[in-house]
């Protein structure tokens, strides 16, 4: 009878999606049902793949392991990055190491079923793995080097048998972590059918647009064409079952509307055409106090987000002056970070004598987790110019010729600072980097390219053109902070082309590789608050790098016109700013309500 009742609900949600593709631009969508999201969706849907990266989909899917977008698609675990846990979805309880942490074994709920009411099993997380190492995506390449195989033990036993060193210890149980929380499960039978239409031919798999696609989340494709894309809520969801939600969410609909540029994007968010925005607003508090619309944010205060990434500036080890520690100190030490956080940020950001400056971001997690005491004095807040001229005095840096500009071993430091043109509060930070550069005596100019150039330079292995330049390390996931220690210092990506997951100054420090290679195999926290406390120590002293602001990872800012009951900080339900969608932040869905 259940799988009756969901054939006729697949047939009906099929004849909506032709009833609705019909009407002009989808309008019956009602008001009071739908969420409308701003800042995700930029183009038109392509497809609906959970196996390509060529969808355009980002409504719908976006997997990552900071919290991939579970609306249609599902990963094993959903994660927090108010807390740093992992929180059970399709998976049943904790997961559990085995004692050399060589393997790692998840329970299926056995509540959890596919839209087409076949039940998720031990076998379609196996078969998803196999299908990413068949047509070798990002999934199968960012985790090969750390799974050896995903076995299923029965239907509701699936275990993780991580890849061994030379020493018969796992390569790294934190990427097992980054899996369950980064990769969306599918159906063996759905990739049965996907690879036999597509004849087993890898491109042709991920080219296809799956508009058929099995899936087990609460909403699936409705409607999409230029100026919208909507999802609608499957009302025989699994996640209803009380060893899950015990509910529906509350919006039956959820749509984007797909807008030119920020711009446009601000103006229907001020309307109260969007709901949820995911966008950079400056001054976004004068949205309440100055216009009085119905706007807030996570916190009503500045910084006003969740701030869990550091945009940086990288130093390049293969220019001559950067190579000189004291050179690197001195532009960091009288770097005006203040100015940046009020003129690039608008204050949407900490301050670094609020949260010192470390290896972490400012979360209440990560903080807990080096001994600020042991760094605070290799800390240092900006704006020190008198302290840089010292340490540039103190180390033979002077100016010899009367020019105004110091010189090293004869040649004058002449510096350049790079981001992409356009990205305005990046060229802010840049041009204050550039500005405290003059005051102590160092030539630096700005550079802005545009971004199609700057990607193809600074992800090179070997870069002579950019000398200081920004890019963000990892943010909140699973792995953190290790995974920020690695995208800071590995020498794991020296030489490696084509670079996008750190050390983009090229870097090398024999200890961080050693330390890097410790944490993952560390379970006791003294031991681990000491490694984290050493990676920090070092990165203040030698300086390859330093962080400009504190900035969300997502901008999360909502208009209450319609909706109501947002996650506000300090409300103790534990529901990161993640735009209701990604990762734990789903479950703001089931505690909206309409305003009154």
């Amino acid at each position: 009878m259940k799988k009756l009742l969901a054939l006729v609900l697949a047939l009906a949600m099929a004849l909506s999606l032709v009833a609705v593709a019909s009407a002009e631009e989808a309008k019956d969508l009602p008001r009071n049902e739908t969420v409308y999201f701003g800042g995700q969706q930029w183009g038109t849907v392509v497809g609906s793949n959970p196996l390509s990266s060529t969808n355009n989909n980002g409504l719908g899917v976006a997997a990552n392991p900071r919290g991939s977008r579970t609306i249609m698609f599902e990963t094993l675990y959903m994660y927090n990055m108010l807390d740093g846990q992992l929180y059970p979805l399709l998976a049943d309880g904790e997961y559990v190491w085995n004692e050399d942490m060589t393997e790692c074994t998840v329970k299926i709920k056995e509540a959890a079923y596919w839209s087409d009411d076949e039940p998720v099993t031990a076998k379609d997380v196996a078969a998803t793995w196999e299908a990413c190492k068949f047509v070798n995506n990002g999934t199968y390449t960012s985790y090969a080097a750390y799974i050896d195989a995903i076995e299923a033990v029965d239907d509701q036993t699936v275990v993780f048998k991580c890849a061994l060193n030379d020493e018969g210890k796992p390569v790294n149980p934190l990427q097992i972590l980054q899996f369950f929380s980064g990769v969306y499960i599918c159906q063996e039978a759905w990739l049965a059918t996907l690879f036999e239409r597509n004849g087993n031919d890898a491109a042709a798999i991920l080219a296809d647009e799956a508009w058929d696609v099995v899936y087990s989340g609460p909403y699936t494709n409705y409607f999409h064409n230029d100026q919208l894309v909507a999802f609608v809520r499957n009302d025989n969801y699994w996640g209803q079952d009380e060893s899950m939600w015990g509910k529906l969410p509350v919006p039956k609909y959820l749509a984007h509307g797909l807008y030119a540029d920020n711009d446009a994007t601000l103006v229907a968010f001020k309307a109260g055409d969007i709901d949820c925005n995911q966008q950079f607003i400056a001054n976004v508090q004068n949205l309440w106090l100055v216009d009085n619309l119905p706007i807030s944010t996570y916190m009503s205060e500045a910084p006003y987000g969740l701030c869990a990434t550091m945009p940086t500036a990288w130093l390049n080890m293969e220019n001559e002056f950067l190579q000189n520690v004291a050179i690197r100190k001195a532009i960091a030490w009288a770097t005006d970070y203040d100015s940046i956080i009020a003129n690039a940020m608008t204050n949407q950001s900490p301050s670094f004598s609020d949260v010192p400056r470390s290896v972490m971001n400012p979360t209440d997690g990560e903080q807990a987790m080096y001994d600020h005491e042991a760094v605070k004095d290799l800390q240092w807040a900006g704006n020190d110019i008198e302290g840089a001229k010292a340490l540039l005095d103190e180390a033979g840096i002077v100016d010899t010729d009367g020019d105004g500009y110091r010189e090293l071993n004869g040649k004058k430091v002449t510096l350049n600072a790079c981001c992409p043109n356009g990205w305005t509060d990046w060229q802010a930070a840049m041009q204050t980097v550039a500005e405290a550069g003059q005051k102590i005596g160092l030539d630096i100019q700005t550079y802005y390219p545009e971004w199609s150039v700057y990607q193809t330079v600074y992800t090179k292995a070997s870069q002579t053109e950019y000398d200081i330049f920004m890019q963000s390390p990892a943010g909140a996931q699973p792995a953190s902070p290790w995974a920020r220690v690695r995208a800071l210092m590995s020498s794991e990506f020296l030489g490696q082309d084509n670079n996008w997951n750190g050390n983009f100054g090229h870097y090398k420090n024999d200890r961080i590789d050693e330390i890097l290679k410790l944490i993952p195999l560390t379970s006791d926290p003294e031991e681990l608050k000491a490694l984290y406390t050493e990676a920090t120590e070092i990165y203040l002293t030698e300086v390859p790098s330093f962080s400009l602001m504190y900035r969300p990872e997502q901008f999360h800012a909502v208009n209450e016109s319609v909706w109501t009951g947002y996650p506000v900080a300090g409300d103790g339900l534990n529901i990161p700013p993640s735009n209701l969608t990604d990762g734990y932040g789903i479950a703001a869905l089931y505690y909206l309500r309409n305003v009154d």
